[in-house]
């Protein structure tokens, strides 16, 4: 039976990027994303809200240019795949567990004060060789006109 892992997010970040290196030298770069859900509740005639919390997780050197370019609020879309890390808790000795999503190929989504990426969804990079992290994870720039063109959408553009 065919298995898919697939996860795509546009949203804003919750707090810097976090880089560390691997005992051999691999870049690992931890970052918490905030996407956001509004929708109009016909049943109470009022617009709602819910935001969902997501950490993720890049190698190599994706990892070391979110690091480079991204801050805290910032916009990004990425794409990646679902992974399960789980550990046991060292104060209580019980099972833990947490989802987190793996970066496999992002797109900055806008530029302020300057910095990279590009306006408009440029900038993007891709995760080489499938690598489940913590491999070389060499990464070279999107190709133009590759992957979806994210422009923002005003709300009272959508016909729903």
């Amino acid at each position: 039976m065919p298995n898919l892992n697939k996860v795509m997010l546009m949203g804003n970040l919750t707090r810097d990027p976090e880089l560390r290196y691997t005992p051999n030298n691999t870049a690992v770069a931890n970052l918490g994303m905030a996407i956001n859900r509004t929708w109009f509740n016909k049943q109470t005639n009022e617009k709602q809200e819910e935001t969902t919390f997501v950490d993720l997780e890049a190698w190599g050197r994706t990892a070391e240019v979110l690091n480079q370019y991204l801050k805290k609020g910032r916009p990004l879309y990425v794409e990646g795949r679902l992974k399960l890390d789980t550990w046991q808790d060292k104060e209580s000795g019980g099972n833990r567990s947490k989802l987190k999503i793996v970066v496999e190929t992002f797109e900055f989504l806008d530029s302020r004060g300057g910095e990279g990426g590009g306006g408009g969804g440029g900038g993007g990079y891709q995760q080489q060789g499938g690598q489940s992290g913590g491999g070389s994870g060499r990464s070279a720039p999107a190709a133009a006109g590759a992957g979806p063109a994210h422009q923002p959408v005003d709300e009272d553009d959508i016909p729903f």
